[in-house]
């Protein structure tokens, strides 16, 4: 048996846990910042403080040394969990839902401004697409009256089959919102604009365009871009 060891180590477990009652860390946390946020732990919107903390040695409880900072952190305000700061990186779900319906609605028009022509069935079908995403009140009318508008702005639509400023809006609206999506979620929307652009007949060389627009934008690799716009083609 080792020196200092008592029967079934009973000694040195007392003594550590006598050490850790004299000598232990203390952490002070002050709030630095607010806001909502989505929490992982509680599975919502919740309110957050940001802390940022200082730690200091302590002896029989009292802090006698700084041991420097430490954090920031988030804490929930309903389950008191810490996380790390990136978690506000996560978009709460009334975020999320607005960057999704802003998705929908910008693809359903880049898609149609594409087309040209703007049949009703596309306008229809881009009109369904939009209400579901979350724009309850979206006519065809005001999509028809939208792509007018676009086609009036010649640096947006004529620039090409997807014309940069098109392109720039497809990407400020699919940009932030992809990281957050799952594979099927981005494949969803890609589907969405290939389906407006098939409903008035096969896709014209500047619906595919904008359609590879936005599958870069999120992030769809070139191949299954490819294979999706041919799914679509299918009938289900």
């Amino acid at each position: 048996m080792l020196p200092g060891w008592g029967r079934n180590g009973r000694f040195v477990r007392a003594r550590a846990l006598g050490v850790s009652r004299v000598l232990g860390t203390r952490t002070a946390w002050a709030a630095v910042g607010d806001g909502e946020f989505f929490c992982p732990g509680c599975g919502g919107d919740r309110n957050y403080q940001r802390l940022a903390g200082r730690r200091r040695f302590t002896l029989l409880g009292m802090p006698v040394l700084p041991r420097g900072a430490t954090g920031p952190v988030v804490e929930c305000a309903a389950c008191h969990d810490h996380f790390g700061a990136d978690v506000l990186d996560h978009p709460t779900t009334t975020r999320f839902s607005a960057m999704l319906r802003d998705a929908v609605h910008t693809v359903a028009l880049a898609i149609l401004a594409a087309g040209g022509t703007c049949s009703r069935t596309s306008l229809e079908t881009a009109a369904d697409a939009v209400r579901a995403a979350g724009f309850e009140d979206c006519t065809e009318d005001q999509l028809a009256a939208l792509v007018e508008a676009l086609a009036a702005d010649t640096g947006r639509v004529h620039a090409g089959p997807c014309g940069p400023g098109l392109a720039i809006e497809l990407h400020e609206a699919l940009d932030p919102l992809a990281p957050h999506l799952a594979p099927t979620g981005r494949e969803s929307i890609l589907l969405q604009g290939a389906r407006i652009a098939l409903a008035d007949g096969p896709y014209t060389p500047a619906e595919r365009d904008a359609l590879a627009t936005v599958g870069a934008a999120l992030t769809i690799c070139a191949d299954d871009v490819t294979r999706l716009l041919a799914a679509a083609r299918t009938p289900s």
